[in-house]
C-alpha cells in the first residue's frame, strides 16, 4: 500500500553511465536528496542495506526533516582502513579468474549454511557482480570500503528514529546507540533471511 523507490547507485543498474567518475560516498548522499526533489517527495521513510544505509546515514544527516524514519541493514559505518586497502587490494589481484573471485566473494559475504540451502542466492550474487567490469569493482570498493570516511560522527548526531540489522557473524559492527536486529547469517541478510529483513522493514515504517 506504497509507493516504493528503489535506487541504482553508480556503476549499477540503469546508473552505470554517470558523468563523474570521481563520484565518493558523499555524492551518493547527494544524489538520494537530489532524487527526493525531482520526484518532490518532502518526506520517506528510508531503508539500505551496506552501502545504501552508508548512503542514507549521511543524507539524514544533512537533511533529518526528510525522513520519517530509516533502517540501516549491514551498515559498515566504520572508516576504510590500511587492513581493507590490503585486503582488498589482494582480492582484485584474483580479479583475472572471475569464477574463482566471485566463489570468494560468495563465502566472504553468505554464511556457508546459507550458501548449501540456497544456492540461488549465491547464483544471484555471482550475477550481480558479473554485471560489472573489473574496473567497475575496483572503483565502488575504492569509493564504499576502502577510502571511505568514518560514520560515527553522523551516528552520533543522528535526528532520525533509526533502527538496525546485522548478520550475526556479518563482519560489520553492530551501530552504537541503535536497536539493532541480530539474524543467521553474513553480510548479505536479504539474500539470506529475507523473511527477517522483511519484518524489519514493517517495524521502520512503523517507527516514528
Amino acid at each position: 500500500d506504497r509507493t516504493t523507490i528503489a535506487i541504482d547507485m553508480p556503476l549499477h543498474g540503469q546508473s552505470k553511465k554517470i558523468t563523474n567518475k570521481n563520484w565518493q560516498m558523499q555524492d551518493c548522499a547527494d544524489m538520494l536528496l537530489e532524487i527526493l526533489d525531482s520526484l518532490q517527495l518532502d518526506s520517506c521513510y528510508a531503508v539500505g542495506h551496506s552501502w545504501g544505509s552508508m548512503t542514507i546515514l549521511r543524507a539524514a544527516h544533512h537533511q533529518p526533516e526528510r525522513f520519517v524514519s530509516v533502517g540501516f541493514c549491514n551498515m559498515p559505518y566504520e572508516a576504510g582502513s590500511f587492513g581493507a586497502k590490503m585486503q582488498f587490494g589482494f582480492q582484485h589481484s584474483a580479479l583475472l579468474f572471475r569464477s574463482f573471485y566471485a566463489n570468494q566473494v560468495a563465502k566472504a559475504m553468505m554464511s556457508e549454511e546459507s550458501r548449501t540451502q540456497h544456492p540461488e542466492a549465491v547464483q544471484y550474487l555471482k550475477n550481480s557482480l558479473n554485471q560489472l567490469t573489473n574496473k567497475e569493482i575496483q572503483k565502488t570498493d575504492k569509493a564504499v570500503i576502502t577510502t571511505v570516511q568514518s560514520g560515527q560522527p553522523y551516528l552520533d548526531a543522528i535526528q532520525v528514529p533509526a533502527l538496525a540489522l546485522k548478520g550475526k557473524d556479518d563482519y560489520v559492527p553492530t551501530p552504537p546507540n541503535i536497536k539493532t536486529t541480530i539474524v543467521d547469517g553474513k553480510h548479505t541478510s536479504p539474500l539470506e533471511q529475507p523473511q527477517a529483513v522483511l519484518t524489519f522493514i514493517q517495524e521502520v515504517i512503523n517507527k516514528k
